[in-house]
């Protein structure tokens, strides 16, 4: 009877243990589930803080200020597909003392900009420059605080942030690559100026600080400092509506607003095996493709999701779409906003060649650029790193642009590029170098694209492989 009284109590301890042990799992998946959701969600604000930590921890550059490259984009910015055929300006601001005016220079002669200014959450609020709001007239436009309803004066815009934090990325435009080109284009950009609304009657100046030489690194940290970076801009910033289901799914994190990050080391493995898990998921989404641009079968995409640019332009607002995983798709392999996209540049990319086959950067392909670009400002063809999305690294150059005076054309007035780890012999000016060793993709820009452009009146052909 004893013998089995204690087999009874060990039975019961048992299944006790055993259910503990499901709880335990059970409360470790949701977790898990929980972090790669953060992830798809927060990639926006993570993508804004790794760009700005990395001006406020290796350049002199501060928010308010202005960081800028002076010359043209080369591998040491690694961004995620920036643009090498503009001389870039970049400023971070937070509203959270008040209004910020960016007072933005009107187009003079060859030189102009487009630029964009959005959100920490990379809402755009506004397109700027040439083909922005302004029409290339310049202006002043005030980012808000979120429920500011102060009277702007006369002849200031303003733009209303749900949000404290954001920046602008200006580019002043290259009539060429030629050293007194990028000067003016330089020298044209620091004529921009950010100030508080406050100090409009006398600005300060603007502090600019030129940051060519350093190594620029904002690529998506595929570990755990991604929630480091995330649970940052939590701290700093208002909830907005639409996301405040995100709340108690942070908190099962260790992230809630007024409270430290300290997760123990067993947290700090779940969030490991989700943040692994949300890139796994990203990668097949972007490497399932986006829908064909120039026909239905082109390995030319469109840049993003169609409802993720239909729902960016409406500000997030309609009261049925939210499409919250393809902007975490997005965001993982570029960034800004742009509130108008066609209007002043639009963009596409290729994952794969003609054949439907990767590209890789030990093989050498063409891609024939037929003529008359239907495009008012410039077209250009950029190569990056499959797997970071920024320029690939340790190579000359990263893109040919029809700024490129050197460029050879055929008779007919196209022109062949060539990627690959070697110039096509008589070849050079028109190659763009890759690692032979990665994998690649390929982004053309289209600046000022006309209505032929998007009547699908000029086609850009898929790239193939040499030698087939």
């Amino acid at each position: 009877m004893k013998y089995l009284v204690f087999l009874c109590v060990l039975l019961v301890a048992a299944s006790a243990e055993g259910a503990e042990k499901a709880a335990r799992q059970a409360f470790d998946d949701e977790i898990e589930r929980k972090a790669v959701q953060a992830v798809v969600w927060g990639i926006p604000v993570v993508n804004y803080d790794l760009m700005r930590q990395e001006m406020l921890t290796k350049t002199p550059g501060r928010v308010g200020q202005v960081i800028y490259w002076g010359r043209p984009l080369d591998w040491r910015n690694q961004t995620l597909t920036p643009n090498p055929d503009a001389l870039y300006f970049m400023t971070f601001f937070t509203t959270k003392d008040g209004p910020v005016v960016l007072d933005l220079p009107a187009a003079e002669g060859s030189s102009s900009f487009n630029g964009n200014i959005v959100t920490a959450w990379q809402l755009p609020l506004e397109d700027a420059g040439l083909l922005g709001y302004d029409k290339g007239k310049g202006g002043k436009f005030v980012v808000l605080p979120p429920g500011y309803k102060d009277k702007l004066p006369e002849g200031f815009i303003p733009l209303q942030s749900e949000v404290y934090g954001g920046y602008m990325l200006f580019r002043s435009n290259l009539k060429s690559h030629g050293d007194a080109d990028v000067q003016a284009s330089i020298a044209y950009g620091k004529t921009l100026k950010v100030y508080p609304l406050s100090a409009a009657a006398s600005p300060p100046e603007t502090v600019f600080t030129d940051v060519k030489d350093i190594l620029f690194d904002s690529t998506i940290r595929w570990d755990n400092s991604f929630f480091d970076n995330l649970n940052r801009v939590i701290q700093e910033e208002p909830w907005i509506a639409r996301d405040r289901v995100m709340i108690d799914q942070l908190k099962s994190l260790g992230i809630e607003q007024g409270k430290p990050f300290a997760p123990d080391a067993h947290v700090k493995s779940l969030l490991t095996e989700g943040i692994k898990e949300s890139r796994r998921l990203l990668e097949a989404k972007y490497d399932a493709g986006l829908p064909p641009f120039f026909t239905d079968r082109s390995r030319w995409t469109l840049p993003a999701y169609p409802d993720l640019i239909t729902a960016a332009q409406a500000n997030f607002d309609a009261p049925d779409a939210y499409p919250v995983d393809h902007r975490g798709v997005a965001y993982s392999y570029a960034y800004i906003g742009i509130k108008r996209l066609g209007a002043g540049q639009f963009y596409s990319i290729s994952i794969r060649d003609k054949d439907g086959n990767d590209f890789d950067g030990g093989k050498t392909y063409r891609l024939n650029v037929p003529p008359n670009v239907p495009v008012e400002q410039y077209w250009s063809v950029t190569a990056y790193d499959r797997q970071t999305h920024a320029l690939i690294r340790n190579v000359p150059r990263a893109s040919r642009s029809s700024q490129i005076p050197d460029l050879i054309k055929n008779e007919d007035g196209s022109i062949d590029l060539y990627f690959g780890p070697n110039a096509p012999k008589g070849r050079d000016a028109n190659w763009v170098p890759t690692d032979p060793k990665r994998k690649f993709e390929l982004m053309f820009r289209a600046y000022g694209p006309t209505k032929a452009f998007f009547d699908k009146e000029w086609v850009l052909p898929d790239v193939t492989l040499m030698g087939r």
